[in-house]
């Protein structure tokens, strides 16, 4: 038989308890839930937002970091850019060891069955959108490689994006920002929490519908 009639066959690799325990880690990880746990210091250790970290202070804590105060035009956005560096390679960095052990094949197999039909996303974005409830840098830059690697279309990329968009950071920026008000609320914290979490899902399918009608000769040529 001649080469030419050699015909490579693409293997699908199963996802296997391995990589069904490496997602539950890459979710726990990214989720924040282990974030400043009161009495279990410790398991920030396998924290994505606690092992980022800070930069330390200068003169005033409370207005300068290295970054000073003052600064302008594109020195000013040239260090705040510098600023986000460490976060997005420690996302990527975490998520390529995730990616080794099977996380993104059990991600696709089990999460699937629910961005399907919810944002028409494939399982794949779940880890991106997980991250994105801790970072807005990480999240936009796992989203960002998985555009530049073909494992999304543009579709699939505005409404990941819509979902991002909508509450960013949600987790860090609800506990950090939105405490000022938990004092003064009547209503259990976990509440509004997850009244935004489930907004991000109703703001991604109605941009998902928008896409699907209003716009859908703009990606007529997608699959």
């Amino acid at each position: 038989m001649s080469d030419e009639h050699l015909v490579a066959t693409p293997v699908k690799i199963a996802a296997t308890k391995g990589s069904y325990v490496a997602l539950i880690f890459a979710i726990l990880f990214f989720s924040g839930l282990f974030y400043k746990v009161e009495g279990l210091a410790w398991l920030g250790a396998f924290d994505f937002t606690t092992l980022g970290g800070s930069f330390g202070t200068m003169k005033d804590p409370a207005s300068n970091t290295f970054l000073g105060a003052g600064g302008l035009s594109a020195k000013a956005g040239f260090l705040f850019a510098l600023s986000l560096t460490p976060t997005v390679m420690l996302a990527l960095g975490v998520l390529e060891i995730f990616t080794h052990y099977g996380a993104i094949r059990a991600a696709h197999r089990l999460l699937t069955p629910l961005l399907k039909p919810l944002m028409g996303l494939p399982g794949r974005c779940g880890l991106a959108l997980i991250t994105d409830l801790q970072s807005t840098d990480a999240g936009a830059a796992l989203t960002k490689e998985m555009a530049d690697q073909k494992q999304i279309g543009k579709k699939e990329l505005v409404v990941m994006s819509a979902w991002q968009y909508s509450g960013a950071g949600l987790i860090n920026n609800y506990f950090a920002i939105g405490s000022a008000l938990f004092a003064s609320m009547t209503l259990p914290i976990i509440i509004p929490l997850l009244l935004m979490f489930v907004l991000k899902f109703v703001g991604a399918a109605i941009t998902r519908a928008v896409l699907n009608s209003v716009y859908k000769k703009d990606f007529a040529d997608e699959k």
